[in-house]
């Protein structure tokens, strides 16, 4: 089921009476609502996979109650193991197994042998990346005593399926998020007006910014050996904002939603456009992703604690691992290679922490110096999403030497007006409230009331006007 669809426009004000007004007296009642709710709503895309969140579910909620019984060192790994190896085993099999029996056998190729391989028609379950990460790392804290595993079943359950971020995140831990289902929620009207300007703004990114661009982008990137470099530079600029208001779109909709069910999901975004480097925007961009490889990869590889070529090494390791989760294909391996090419200066030079507060924080404008940094910093990130949204490697190259040939000085031929112009105003909107949690959260608030409407009534409208056909999310598909 998808956020910008009318079978969600139903399904939400359902569940909410539901939750609110018939089951808001009993707590394990509400809970199991979340679950059934949160069942329907990724069975709507293909119930069959239930079985695998269901049994995912269960293998994780054992292991951590024979965690908490168990004593003996050797027994209490061979049972976190047995958490990875059913998770991951899971994840490598639905995502990875036609991408390693296709390398397998252009390695084998290359050195003269002829072997046929069976590869298989797989679907791949939308969000399993998602909650297979959740999913592990309650294991993984219940087994280093950070966390004490839950013997409320249904408690976990709506953990692992929370519908609002089930399929595309944000990543939650079960230290933040399986807390809450213990507690009663009484609705918070002031709460859920916030959520819901969250999930307007969440809306507008998705509707009128990344699905806008998404036709264009997908025009000049599909036909790209039509198109000059200019046209080229454009495809890649329009996909820049399609990725980024798709993904935080969702993540601002499932923020908002969670809210008016009286939860609080962590942060995913925080204005990484407005970067000043690269270890800025990825402390930015995909929060919950990032701070889920520090923790249990970077931090277990020896972090920083080493020497430099430890460091560089597990930069490497954390960036193409995690080009590797977004997708079974060598362009995200690559892409996640270069953004740690871009972070090693920073990380030598000992520069990857000298921009941790919002740019320009407390004034209107940035200084010259701060301005030519989210410049550079940007024109790097639009260049290595060109490896993301490649067909393949060939299809990057080929995009890129016709970018650095002389037709970039041509006029591009794919203009469109309506889309820059939109673009330009969601900047603005954007930098104004990017000292906020999301754009909307305080602007027009101090507004006469008309005005602060009619500006709700206009993003509305242009929801309206850009929603005509529903697209689905990008990252459904990691």
């Amino acid at each position: 089921m998808l956020f910008n669809s009318i079978d969600f426009a139903i399904f939400l004000p359902i569940v909410f009476v539901l939750y609110w007004f018939v089951t808001n007296k009993n707590l394990k009642l509400q809970n199991f609502l979340i679950v059934v709710a949160s069942y329907v709503f990724y069975g709507w895309w293909d119930w069959r996979f239930l079985s695998l969140i269901i049994f995912s579910t269960g293998v994780d909620y054992l292991v951590g109650i024979l965690l908490s019984n168990e004593k003996n060192e050797i027994k209490r790994k061979a049972l976190l193991w047995t958490s990875i190896i059913v998770n991951l085993g899971f994840l490598g099999f639905f995502k990875y197994y036609n991408f390693f029996i296709e390398n397998f056998t252009t390695a084998f190729s290359f050195f003269g042998s002829e072997i046929q391989p069976n590869s298989l028609n797989i679907i791949l379950p939308v969000g399993i990346s998602f909650y297979t990460f959740q999913t592990l790392s309650y294991s993984i804290d219940v087994y280093k005593r950070k966390l004490e595993p839950t013997k409320d079943f249904i408690a976990f359950a709506a953990f692992v399926s929370f519908f609002p971020q089930l399929v595309a995140g944000p990543i939650e831990r079960a230290t933040n998020l399986l807390p809450q289902f213990y507690k009663k929620r009484t609705f918070d009207y002031s709460k859920a007006v916030d959520g819901m300007r969250q999930i307007l703004w969440g809306l507008f990114k998705k509707v009128v910014i990344a699905d806008t661009c998404a036709e264009s982008a997908n025009a000049i990137f599909n036909n790209s050996d039509d198109f000059s470099g200019s046209t080229l530079v454009l495809g890649a600029l329009y996909f820049t904002f399609q990725i980024y208001g798709d993904f935080s779109g969702y993540s601002d909709i499932a923020i908002g939603t969670s809210r008016l069910f009286g939860f609080n999901l962590k942060r995913n975004f925080a204005f990484p456009y407005f970067s000043r480097d690269i270890a800025e925007f990825w402390r930015r961009w995909h929060i919950s992703l990032s701070t889920w490889f520090r923790d249990y990869l970077y931090i277990p590889l020896g972090g920083s604690r080493g020497g430099t070529w430890m460091n560089i090494r597990n930069i490497f390791i954390i960036f193409i691992v995690s080009g590797f989760w977004h997708g079974a294909n060598w362009t995200f391996i690559v892409w996640g290679g270069l953004n740690a090419l871009y972070f090693l200066p920073l990380l030598v030079f000992n520069k990857n922490r000298q921009h941790l507060e919002i740019v320009a924080k407390g004034k209107y404008l940035p200084t010259i110096k701060e301005f030519f940094q989210i410049i550079t910093t940007f024109g790097l990130t639009v260049f290595a999403w060109i490896f993301f949204r490649a067909e393949n490697i060939g299809h990057a190259f080929r995009v890129i030497s016709e970018i650095f040939s002389s037709s970039l000085f041509s006029m591009p031929g794919f203009k469109n007006y309506t889309i820059i112009f939109l673009i330009l105003i969601f900047i603005l909107i954007e930098w104004i409230g990017r000292e906020q949690e999301f754009a909307l959260e305080n602007l027009g608030l101090s507004w006469n009331r008309s005005l602060r409407y009619g500006m709700y009534y206009a993003i509305i409208i242009a929801i309206f006007l850009y929603g005509g056909k529903e697209q689905q999310f990008i990252y459904f598909q990691f």
